[in-house]
């Protein structure tokens, strides 16, 4: 039933423990009310319903609102959702970002499946998830999707549950509780559920743009996020002893024929002397380094290699192409490079020289260096370098220790956190609140100035 006699009040403030706002309204003598979180969201909600009595719209006296409001629109699935918001997401993103995006979605669609006879196994919904349905161009658009996946992906679109039963305080949180857990059943890495989190509450973001939702229902449920620690563990982080016995180290693996070890020490004292990323010493070029016979030289910075995988980036290639991370792709950093790195550096030139590109770092084949390969390298020099106990410990674990081993040098070597911050490109705040960690042994020589101290007073 329709009805032209429409009335509608102001907003009210309810008293309650966390603040929320009534837009009150009357249709035909009977009184509806929406409630909301901010001021803000009502506000908009009873401007809505103002036009509507202004353009003379009919209100539905059963659900009290006007015919542009209360539309009879098909139920829109999760799973249709998220391929619109990948859609969305996919051209502006980082290819590792698309692989964070595909992950998270695939994760949510996973958790978000109603009980239908037929059901695939977890692990072979989660790998048509994650190969193809999540990854453009999608299925629809490829004719090369292998029958099985294309049962699987049906299946999925048909259990999929419908996006407005997010709304529903519980669900949302069984599937938020469901981001915790791995297929296996144990317990995800804190990074990776808070990883996930975040890439759900940004879906349903774009579900509120879209009209799907007055406000976002992930964010009003009081859920316990995992807590990650932002800090470095005091545990990798090598001395300058330690770090040059394990670039020496380096040097061994492979023989030294093939230079499967000799290639990359270079690469890895970029990270220990000048602090440089593994994708930025990857992506180093000659044309960036000015290495003079004696003194300091400097690298100018321009360019990052990240592994991604070629699912991720637009060329179809294993490496992105980039600039540097979290920076306009026009900007530059200028890293100046310690007497010990130019050494490094030319000795690298004079014995390997540059690859068609001019890239210091390069397989045998003159491709990029994959970070499998690195990683293997390191493990094996690791062995080489460290006693059985310090090998069996976290000290320099992966190659990115090396980096933060370079940081903490530096910030207890008294050097001023904004200069540190800017070689390293970091902020301060990111500086201060994850490398300012101290040296393997540094303890000790804490130890002995305040021992030094109390005995002048015995």
């Amino acid at each position: 039933m329709k009805s032209l006699d429409v009335k509608v009040w102001g907003i009210r403030k309810r008293a309650t423990q966390k603040s929320s706002y009534d837009v009150r309204w009357r249709v035909a003598g009977k009184v509806f009310s929406e409630q909301f979180r901010t001021k803000g969201l009502a506000e908009s909600f009873r401007t809505k319903l103002l036009w509507a009595t202004r353009e003379g719209e009919e209100f539905d006296t059963e659900s009290g609102l006007p015919a542009s409001m209360d539309e009879k629109k098909p139920s829109l699935t999760w799973y249709e959702f998220a391929l619109r918001y990948l859609a969305m997401k996919w051209p502006h993103a980082a290819p590792n970002t698309r692989d964070a995006i595909n992950e998270a979605l695939a994760s949510v669609t996973l958790g978000f499946l109603t009980e239908r006879p037929g059901r695939p196994t977890d692990t072979e919904i989660r790998r048509a998830l994650r190969n193809w349905a999540f990854v453009l161009p999608g299925p629809d658009a490829r004719d090369d999707v292998p029958d099985d996946v294309l049962n699987v992906l049906r299946w999925v679109a048909k259990a999929s549950r419908p996006l407005a039963e997010l709304a529903e305080p519980a669900t949302a949180r069984a599937v938020l509780d469901s981001l915790k857990l791995k297929l296996d059943g144990r317990a995800a890495a804190a990074e990776t559920v808070r990883r996930k989190r975040r890439t759900f509450v940004n879906a349903i973001n774009y579900a509120v743009d879209l009209g799907e939702f007055q406000e976002n229902p992930v964010t009003a449920v009081r859920w316990q996020k995992p807590k990650v620690s932002g800090e470095v563990d005091p545990r990798v982080v090598a001395n300058p002893v330690q770090a040059r016995n394990l670039l020496a180290a380096v040097s061994y693996v492979g023989g030294y024929r093939r230079a499967r070890g000799r290639r990359l020490v270079g690469f890895f004292a970029a990270m220990y002397y000048g602090g440089l990323r593994p994708a930025e010493a990857v992506g180093l070029s000659e044309s960036d380094l000015v290495l003079p016979a004696q003194g300091w030289g400097s690298a100018t910075l321009h360019r990052t290699r990240p592994t991604a995988g070629r699912q991720w980036t637009d060329s179809g290639e294993t490496h992105d192409d980039r600039g540097l991370k979290n920076r306009p792709v026009e900007e530059v950093r200028r890293v100046p490079l310690p007497p010990q790195l130019v050494a490094e550096f030319r000795e690298h030139l004079e014995t390997f020289g540059t690859a068609a590109d001019g890239r210091l770092f390069f397989t045998e084949k003159g491709s990029v260096v994959p970070s499998s390969t690195y990683y293997r390298v390191w493990q094996e020099a690791r062995l080489l370098a460290l006693p059985p106990a310090a090998a069996a410990s976290p000290l320099a674990a992966r190659p990115y220790d090396l980096r933060h081993s370079a940081l903490s040098t530096w910030l207890n070597a008294g050097v001023d956190p904004t200069e540190v911050a800017e070689r390293a490109g970091n902020s301060v705040e990111v500086l201060l609140g994850r490398y300012a960690k101290c040296l393997d042994g540094r303890q000790e020589v804490a130890n002995s100035r305040i021992e030094r101290l109390l005995s002048e007073y015995d």
